[in-house]
């Protein structure tokens, strides 16, 4: 049996695996002929206190981050998937996306890279993990 899903959101970052999952949920989104929701998160972990309260600097790495959904989102509508929506949150990755974009967004199927960006608050635990835990709709994790 398989499944067909009707709106698919993928979480991006600059990493590797994070691209295997956008190009998988890309597949995906066309085989289903579903939505797709590219997100990513902007996190305070990876700024120094100085560029935390520096309200240019956060400006400056909000518009960089969407500059670089506007191009995944790009990718997605000449891959023919319509509805494209590109999302951006903040905080930590893992509790944003499963307490905030999934009850925002309702989409059924979650699609993550294996191992995100290296940044201190790795070292405690993955957040694919975490998403793969308590997500209430399906993960699929992409290594």
């Amino acid at each position: 049996m398989t499944t067909d899903f009707h709106k698919i959101l993928v979480g991006v970052d600059d990493s590797p695996d994070a691209l295997a999952a956008f190009q998988y949920a890309l597949h995906r989104a066309k085989a289903d002929g579903a939505a797709l929701i590219i997100a990513s998160i902007l996190e305070a972990d990876d700024m120094n206190v100085y560029q935390a309260l520096s309200k240019d600097y956060i400006h400056g790495e909000r518009a960089a981050l969407e500059a670089h959904l506007n191009e995944y989102c790009a990718l997605a509508t000449q891959a023919g998937i319509q509805p494209v929506q590109a999302v951006i949150g903040e905080g930590d990755p893992g509790e944003v996306i499963v307490k905030t974009l999934i009850p925002q967004y309702q989409p059924d199927l979650l699609i993550i890279g294996a191992a995100a960006k290296p940044a201190p608050a790795k070292y405690f635990g993955s957040q694919a993990a975490y998403m793969a835990k308590h997500a209430p709709i399906s993960v699929l994790v992409i290594r």
